[in-house]
């Protein structure tokens, strides 16, 4: 069985897309305690945070409904992330538990979760000129998939994706535009 510190030391050095893929096969027959693997993404060291907000998001998208149980952990966690580049992560895996696509025991876990903090965060990433454009995109997806259940999000989204828009990238130019035509 892997330890938080055995998987510390695995990814206190840079590593791949495979060794990625490989931990995750390993976190995942483990049955390494996702809650614990959410807190390594807020390590001191930068580095092993984001490999362990990486191996997060793996884990998360390949089969989001076996976590279904931590998704409340990890949501009420998005306020407090400052490494920017678990920022992206971070703001990925919500982009796509909160798809309308999500398995259906995600969908039902989300229902009974307060989802104002990561509402907040992510306007605030959205706003902050500091924040990676793509952090900013996958946040603006995110605010956009749950704006039926916060409905003042519509109006507040727009203006925030407008303003971006005016002198954003390629990238925000063409998700504002798709985000917009749906709104």
């Amino acid at each position: 069985m892997l330890s938080c510190n055995q998987l510390i030391r695995e990814i206190s050095k840079s590593i791949g897309k495979e060794k990625v893929v490989k931990l995750s096969s390993i976190l995942k027959k483990e049955q390494f305690a996702i809650r614990d693997l959410i807190d390594i993404t807020f390590h001191h060291d930068h580095g092993i945070a984001f490999r362990a907000a990486w191996l997060l998001e793996n884990l998360f998208l390949q089969k989001p409904e076996l976590y279904v149980e931590h998704i409340e952990y990890l949501v009420s966690r998005v306020r407090e992330v400052i490494n920017p580049s678990c920022k992206r992560h971070y703001a990925k895996i919500i982009m796509h538990i909160t798809s309308p696509k999500a398995a259906a025991p995600v969908q039902t876990q989300l229902k009974y979760i307060d989802l104002t903090p990561v509402l907040e965060q992510f306007f605030d990433w959205i706003i902050d000129p500091k924040v990676l454009i793509a952090v900013k995109v996958f946040a603006a997806e995110a605010l956009f998939n749950i704006r039926e259940r916060y409905p003042w999000i519509k109006e507040e989204l727009a203006e925030q994706l407008r303003f971006l828009m005016r002198d954003g990238t390629a990238a925000i130019q063409s998700r504002g535009r798709k985000l917009l035509s749906k709104l």
